[in-house]
């Protein structure tokens, strides 16, 4: 254990280097997002190195993996940065109805459309001063299995490039919280008039040509692969890259999208669209608002966590709010 002696010898930005490095697994990497030169990480490091009388971190040819040690101081020193910038935050006490602040939240594009109305008008009556950044998020399969199509995302939470993010995603690694907003389903989707409407079965679906969301222009989704645990395929016409641009294509053609059945609820009307159950069963994903542990205890990035959760997700309730005079 560190002494005072010890303990008078150590500073905050060795703690902060530390938990960047552990993270990136890379020293340049670490300084360009410290704004440090290399050399001044590795400095910084060989300091840590003699206080903790560990090697800590072990060069390899694709950058430095961490001690046994290292691995275990990894979490405790990510509460400590984590507390201290809570005390720093709680200098100056949150208000929300006075607040000039402005927050990053990251979403998929069929998500920031049920989001947006309801964020808005409780803004301008909860926090008028507050204003947004509304960043679209992508999946990144690349062949990676479902629970890492997200990662990239979950790195740029702690990067504080984002403050929250609404993500479609089961578990996530223990330095995060999660909050489970609301469940999705899909359905399928096509202009009012459509003749799939009044007759909609599965082998009538499987004839139909299709529109899918593929932000990588591959005709293969989630719904193909249940298609073909029965046998069965479809045919996809056309891959648009966003949930949005699909919506306006669907209800110009005679194309047929399975799409999210909140955003498909949110927008149906005001393109002409209609719904019906999807004929292949498929699981609902769990939709969750996510911020890293260290965010939320700023006050502000906890008020809206807590703003995303009250959320009417469903339509059915309204934020609970003071009305501005």
């Amino acid at each position: 254990m560190l002494n005072s002696a010890h303990l008078s010898r150590i500073d905050l930005n060795l703690l902060v280097l530390f938990h960047v490095v552990h993270e990136e697994r890379h020293v340049a990497r670490a300084a360009e997002r410290l704004s440090l030169t290399p050399s001044a990480v590795s400095h910084g490091l060989g300091r840590l190195r003699r206080l903790l009388n560990d090697p800590l971190f072990l060069r390899t040819p694709k950058g430095v993996v961490p001690s046994a040690r290292a691995a275990e101081l990894a979490q405790p020193i990510a509460d400590i940065i984590a507390r201290a910038g809570a005390v720093i935050a709680g200098a100056e006490p949150f208000d929300a109805l006075r607040s000039r602040r402005r927050f990053t939240i990251g979403a998929p594009d069929a998500i920031s459309a049920v989001l947006l109305t309801h964020l808005l008008d409780a803004l301008e009556r909860r926090a008028p001063g507050i204003d947004i950044g509304l960043v679209q998020l992508l999946p990144e399969h690349r062949g990676q299995p479902t629970s890492q199509v997200w990662q990239h995302t979950l790195t740029a939470l702690e990067a504080r490039a984002l403050d929250v993010v609404i993500l479609p995603i089961d578990e996530v690694p223990p330095r995060f919280v999660a909050h489970k907003l609301f469940e999705e389903h899909f359905v399928v989707t096509m202009r009012k008039g459509h003749p799939f409407a009044r007759n909609p079965s599965l082998k009538r679906f499987c004839s139909m040509g299709h529109l899918l969301v593929s932000m990588t222009g591959d005709p293969y989704g989630v719904v193909d692969l249940a298609l073909a645990q029965q046998g069965l395929s479809r045919r996809v016409v056309l891959t648009v890259p966003s949930f949005m641009m699909a919506l306006s294509t669907l209800a110009k053609t005679d194309l047929l999208g399975t799409l999210p059945a909140h955003m498909v609820a949110h927008c149906a009307a005001q393109f002409g669209l209609v719904s019906v159950d999807l004929p292949v069963l498929r699981r609902r994903d769990p939709v969750c608002a996510v911020a890293t542990k260290a965010a939320v205890m700023d006050a502000g990035i906890a008020w809206l966590f807590a703003l995303l959760r009250e959320i009417p997700w469903d339509g059915k309730a309204s934020v609970p709010s003071r009305r501005r005079h």
